[in-house]
């Protein structure tokens, strides 16, 4: 049985009628208002200018950078990676829209493949964790109380999904499998660790050995943008010093620490209207921080901050302040992040709290509203910070110094804003008693090194030899692709674009076109748009010249010879996915008309405004095109006559395309030699 039968096609149009593009992908991705649009940096390519566009009015997004388009499902089918009934049930679920189940049956139970599976097994996992820290009296004495006593509510605890693993061998392992759940599903999400055993005679038990990785931890579920359980974190309360304080899931085909925040489903609302986010080392300075209010913070999964971390914060905002901690190693750590998220084109504030303090300490000590207070008048430009900080050890060694303008130099070559760096440039030579054009010439330097290292670096990536299909298990390669020209969206001919961009917005709206009566009046008869397109298009016998036009084009033709009403919506959610961004692309209307026109009270008229006499235009520059492609072919063609009856037939047809070029001219009121 297939999981999307279980939603019927009634309540999938509920969902799509209440579902709003714009609040769906506002949630993953930070938008502005443009016009009739909204726009944002695209989440699927990295990109400094935005080029995604989502249209509220038409339910379609598309980015003009990567090609990327579609409507509110297709978005997080490929966002989130779910499937078609999954992303339906994800929108039913943020639109408070109700489906009627049927009962499971085994084949469900199973899921539908693997990477299904492990989504549906964190989760069971998550609930089963946050089930004992409440229900189960080990639960209550160890996990419970740990929390209570880090100052933790019940309620951010319950929002942060926090959870205890029982500390027995196989109490979670032994679960799962009642509930279904195979080994090799255990094993892949790493909730459970198997050994082979250490020894095999005819009489001893095949299977491995099983246990759970976090048992006798307290649990912190990591989440995804949308609040599905990828992996965990552990932390263990015993007192053995072998144990590790914190163990993470290892990396999945659903989990990868790297390209994950911990807290970012919590957080991404607050960082958009904040325009900031905080970043912080520990899971349980992000839940003490947002307890204290300060709700747009995250920390980083288990690892060092990496570029993919710092690319998911500047989908919601540029602006970065980072708190360490106040010691040492929590400057040092500052100050390794700093370069990663300067090449990203971050702006980078820094708090330091005071020595032997973190922002769960702090809060813990002060309240949430002192901390709020420490935050704001305690916020430094991160690049003065440093400088600050390496030139406290220089003191009078002219070496070191030498050294510390090389370092400093080094990392606002990485800004990649012109203005910013003369910023930079002027404040630093202040600080470190430094000439400007000194600090501007090693500047230069710097920035030439980076270029040049980039160029290499491109130049031997691009003369290894690479695998036909290298496997990515998100995005699976397609075999043997077919090369890609510059920009294969745009047909050669603008006329042909222009065309179908009338079809795909316009097909259905009438015109009243003018006809000449047999008495010699003026009359007029009703039509779409497509009946006239195709019409013309059909009594002269014209086609496109670009494929993906000429299969638009074929679509409204063979509607409007079944009677029926052409439907572009159709093309939002085509299979074809170079069709779909191509009409995409055409359907969105990425211009708009300033407000300065508007303010000055000059009206000027939008394409509906102008529809008949844009159209008429439009389809006499397509056909003197097509014109211009038949007197190429004749001229052609007459290079390579070997008759006299040829050439004069040849001649005959050429005079015809030249007499009916000079026609259609007059009528686009163009001079025609």
């Amino acid at each position: 049985m297939q999981f999307v039968s279980m939603i019927d096609q009634e309540t999938i149009q509920r969902i799509m009628d209440a579902a709003r593009i714009e609040e769906v992908i506002g949630d993953f991705v930070s938008l502005k208002k443009r016009g009739a649009n909204h726009i944002g940096c695209c989440p699927f390519h990295n990109e400094k200018t935005p080029s995604f566009y989502v249209s509220p009015s038409k339910g379609i997004f598309k980015c003009f950078g990567c090609g990327e388009a579609g409507d509110v499902v297709s978005f997080l089918k490929k966002h989130e990676h779910f499937t078609y009934p999954e992303a339906l049930r994800w929108l039913a679920k943020k639109y408070n829209i109700e489906i009627q189940e049927e009962e499971q049956t085994q084949e469900q139970k199973e899921r539908q493949n693997e990477r299904d599976a492990l989504f549906h097994l964190s989760e069971f996992a998550q609930q089963y964790f946050a089930d004992l820290l409440y229900n189960d009296e080990m639960g209550r004495a160890v996990g419970l109380s740990y929390f209570h006593g880090r100052g933790l509510s019940d309620e951010i605890i319950k929002r942060f999904g926090l959870g205890y693993c029982l500390d027995e061998w196989t109490n979670f392992t032994d679960h799962a499998r009642k509930n279904g759940y195979s080994d090799t599903i255990l094993e892949k999400t790493g909730l459970t660790i198997f050994k082979d055993p250490e020894s095999q005679t005819p009489n001893s038990e095949l299977r491995r050995k099983a246990y759970d990785r976090f048992r006798g931890r307290v649990m912190f579920p990591i989440y995804s943008i949308s609040g599905r359980v990828l992996g965990f974190s552990g932390r263990v309360l015993s007192s053995e010093k072998q144990a590790a304080k914190y163990v993470n899931s290892p990396d999945s085909d659903i989990y990868n620490k790297s390209r994950i925040l911990y807290g970012l489903f919590q957080a991404r609302s607050a960082i958009s209207k904040a325009d900031k986010c905080y970043l912080v080392e520990g899971n349980i300075d992000v839940i003490s921080m947002h307890q204290s209010g300060v709700e747009n913070t995250v920390a980083s999964c288990g690892t060092s901050l990496t570029t993919e971390q710092i690319r998911l914060i500047k989908r919601y905002t540029p602006n970065v302040t980072v708190l360490y901690d106040g010691d040492s190693a929590g400057i040092k750590a500052a100050l390794r992040a700093v370069n990663l998220l300067f090449a990203e084109g971050m702006h980078v504030r820094c708090v330091l709290f005071p020595d032997g303090e973190d922002p769960d300490s702090y809060a813990q000590k002060n309240g949430s509203t002192a901390l709020q207070e420490y935050l704001a008048t305690h916020e430094d430009n991160f690049l003065i910070f440093k400088t600050r900080v390496l030139l406290d050890g220089v003191k009078n060694d002219p070496i070191r110094k030498a050294e510390l303008v090389k370092d400093t130099v080094a990392t606002i070559a990485l800004v990649p804003d012109l203005i910013e760096r003369t910023e930079y440039i002027a404040q630093c030579a202040h600080l470190l008693d430094v000439p400007e054009e000194a600090l501007a010439s090693e500047l230069s330097k710097a920035i030439n090194q980076n270029r040049l290292k980039a160029y290499e670096e491109e130049k031997k990536t691009t003369t290894q030899e690479k695998p036909d299909n290298p496997v990515n298990p998100e995005f699976p390669a397609t075999p043997n692709p077919e090369p890609r020209t510059s920009n294969p969206e745009l047909p050669t001919d603008p006329s042909e674009r222009h065309l179908i961009q009338l079809l795909l917005n316009y097909g259905n709206h009438t015109i009243d076109f003018p006809v000449t009566a047999e008495d010699g009046s003026q009359q007029y008869d009703t039509y779409s748009l497509a009946e006239l397109v195709v019409n013309e298009l059909q009594a002269d016998e014209l086609s496109f010249t670009d494929p993906l036009c000429q299969q638009v084009y074929q679509y409204y033709c063979d509607a409007i010879d079944r009677g029926e009403a052409p439907d572009a919506s159709r093309f939002i959610t085509i299979d074809d996915e170079a069709l779909r961004s191509f009409a995409i692309s055409l359907m969105l209307d990425t211009y708009r008309i300033s407000d300065t026109w508007r303010q000055k009270q000059v009206f000027v008229p939008s394409l509906e405004d102008n529809l008949q006499s844009d159209l008429t235009e439009t389809i006499l520059t397509f056909k003197m095109k097509c014109v211009d492609g038949r007197i190429a072919d004749n001229a052609r063609s007459f290079r390579e006559a070997k008759t006299e009856e040829d050439i004069d037939r040849l001649l005959a047809e050429k005079k015809q395309l030249v007499d009916l070029r000079r026609q259609i001219g007059l009528m686009l009121h163009r001079v025609i030699n």
